[in-house]
Order: structure tokens, then sequence, then C-alpha cells
């Protein structure tokens, strides 16, 4: 892997990079398309990448579960097993200590809502709890056991039991095949303590160190910056993942409360990190959050709301949050095509009457024409914002 930047705004931190791999080439900033079992939920290969999708990441614990990296391995790796002949990148695992732990116990999400009492959660999730420390110094959770040496799991498929520490996440990725791969580490819940995240990002170093003695193959390895809301950790953490000679950095747990917050967290992590390396950050990408996080210099990022939403009946119409919800029966009666201003093959050829009759009759059909639209929308917003870096504008 290679990664040149070709432009540095003046304005902001923004930049335009040309992230080279063995599967051709990816054009920074991007989003990064969700593909967690070899799939984009409703959509073939050939579809997303159809709708400008250029680089996928797939789960790595996921795919450990069904069918097994060593099936994938024997299909010729999973570009091959998925037909996908782009770039594509594989998580660590890292992201399940959280979501089968800490974030099953307390139904919370990566980040808590500034100037409310309520749990920012992930797309697949609603929102409960109370934002107040709740997790201290030395906790685990019910489900997952979290060790010096890695994590014991219980399978959400058949319950049983596994265990992936950071020997067994990078080998399961290099069975995989990815392009690009990502170190193991604990992502650390956002009612934690200052003493927690302190104690979990101990872990999250060391199991960064055995990452690269373990690594064999060829792949890009990407070492995972975490300490929470807290800058001096966010910054400990940046300085040593640089040390480590990783080929690329991902920025990850929680972005904090707001915009400020998710900038000044993104300013504590890459101020110490090589400026010559790609910046990924892991599960952001609202459409309102976009354009602050290539301003604050993140090359790439991933997240489900484009796919997710689709699934649940929404489109998105702009870069503020505005969104149509099909569910809704006045849509029956609309004529319109779903985005009159885009020019997707959805918007050209179905009315949100049809489209509502989908949604609301739980048609797969529904959810596809949404998540093609949904995709095409969100990369070709970041289109527009790679042009404006081009143009000086941003």
């Amino acid at each position: 892997m290679e990664f040149n930047i070709i432009k540095k705004s003046k304005k902001s931190r923004a930049r335009l990079g040309l992230l080279n791999t063995d599967h051709g080439v990816v054009e920074t900033p991007a989003l990064v398309t969700v593909a967690t079992q070899a799939s984009i939920k409703t959509l073939t290969s050939e579809e997303a990448e159809s709708v400008g999708s250029q680089l996928l990441i797939a789960n790595t614990f996921h795919l450990h579960l069904r069918p097994g990296e060593n099936i994938v391995k024997n299909a010729g790796g999973i570009h091959k097993f998925m037909n996908w002949n782009r770039p594509l990148m594989t998580d660590s695992g890292g992201f399940q200590v959280f979501s089968l732990g800490f974030g099953s116990d307390l139904n919370i999400g990566k980040s808590v809502k500034k100037n409310s009492n309520l749990i920012a959660m992930p797309a697949h999730a609603g929102r409960v709890g109370q934002s107040k420390e709740v997790i201290k110094e030395g906790s685990n959770p019910k489900n997952v056991k979290i060790t010096d040496d890695g994590v014991y799991f219980s399978s959400p498929i058949d319950g049983r039991k596994l265990f992936i520490g950071p020997k067994e996440s990078v080998r399961i990725q290099e069975s995989l095949g990815a392009d690009i791969i990502f170190s193991f580490d604990e992502c650390p819940p956002p009612l934690a303590s200052k003493a927690y995240i302190a104690q979990s990002l101990n872990k999250t170093n060391r199991w960064a160190e055995i990452c690269i003695k373990t690594k064999k193959s060829k792949q890009a390895l990407f070492g995972i910056v975490q300490g929470s809301r807290f800058k001096d950790l966010r910054e400990q953490s940046a300085k040593y993942t640089n040390s480590l000679g990783f080929d690329g950095f991902g920025i990850g747990g929680d972005f904090g409360k707001d915009k400020k917050e998710t900038s000044d967290i993104i300013l504590w992590s890459t101020k110490y990190l090589d400026p010559k390396k790609p910046r990924h950050m892991l599960g952001i990408g609202h459409p309102e959050d976009i354009e602050n996080v290539i301003k604050n210099g993140i090359d790439t990022f991933d997240c489900t709301v484009p796919t997710h939403y689709a699934r649940r009946g929404i489109a998105f119409l702009d870069d503020k949050g505005k969104r149509l919800d099909l569910r809704k029966s006045k849509f029956l009666k609309d004529q319109k095509p779903l985005d009159p201003k885009c020019s997707c093959n959805v918007c050209r050829s179905y009315r949100r009457s049809y489209l509502c009759h989908l949604i609301k009759a739980n048609e797969i059909t529904g959810m596809h024409l949404l998540t093609l639209h949904n995709l095409y929308f969100f990369n070709s917003y970041i289109a527009g914002i790679r042009e404006k870096i081009k143009r000086g504008t941003i």
C-alpha cells in the first residue's frame, strides 16, 4: 500500500490523497462502505461499485464465526469470495468487545450527545440510558471477559465460546486477505471513568505491539488510537501508536458529545501521527458529520448509516440531515421522484408513492432501491467535497 497526498487545504486540515493498493486506487477523502459479512446488505458487489463505493470494510469477528476464515481463504481470499475487485479493509474485532460487552449490557452506543441525558446510539439501535459514568476501573461486562491476553466471547449465533486476542485477530485477517487490516484493540464504552479508559488503553498498546510482531503478510496494518474524551490519553495513545511504525492509523472509540468535541478528539489524535500516512475514522459518517471530519484531516471513514437507514425506509436528501421517511403513509399519494435533484437511477426511474408502498409492504426491493440511492448520495456528496478541496474552497 502507498499513500500519496496530492493537495493540502489552506483553509482547514483537509487533504486530497490517493490510496494505492494491489486492488486499485482510492481517491480520498472517501466513505468506506460497510460490508459486515462480505456483503453490502441488499446489494451485489457490482451495484455497490456502480454507485461510487471505492473501498469496503468487512467484519473480522462475524466472518470468523461464519463461514470461517479458512473457507474464505480457500475461495481465493475475500476479494474473490465476494467478487469485489477493488480495495478492501477488515476491522480487528475490537468493536465487538464493546458491542457484545458493555454496549449490550447497558444498551448504549459509542457517544453521549450534548444537552441530553440520552446515549447516542449506533445506527442499529435506539436511545436509552443516562449520561453518567457507570463503568469503573476493573469492571468487566457480563457476556464478554476482557483479559490482558485478549477477549473471551460467546458466539451470538450458537453460544459457543471463543477467544480472540491480538495474535488471533491478525491471523484471521491474514486468512481473509483484505488489503488493509487493523490492530486488535478494545473499543471502550463512553460511560467509563478515566481510570477505566487508561486501563483499557494499556491493553490496546500492548496488543498493538503483538499485532506488529505477529503479522507475516504484505497487508497494510493500521494501528488504532484510543483514549476516549480525555486529551492526555488521546495524545499518549497517538504518540505510542505512531512510534510503532504502522502503515496507517485508525481513530476509534468515543468521538464526543458534539462537533466541537469531535474536532478536538481528531486534533488530539492526529497531532502526533505521521502526516504522510492515511488516517481512518472508525464508525462515523452521518451527512452532517462528514464535512467536519474531512476538514479536520480524516482521509477515510466507515459508517453503516447509508445502508442501515435505507433498510428502515429512510432516504437522505442533503448534507444538513434532511431525510425522507417513506414509512409514512402520506407518501403513497406523492408522485414526485424520490429526490428531484438527484441523478441516480432510482430517482430517475421511481416515484415516492411506489417506494413508500414497497417499504410499507416490507418488500426487499424497496430496501434495495433506497440503499442504492443513499450510497449514491453519500459518495456523490463526498466527491463534491473533494472537488471543493481541489478548488480551495474547503
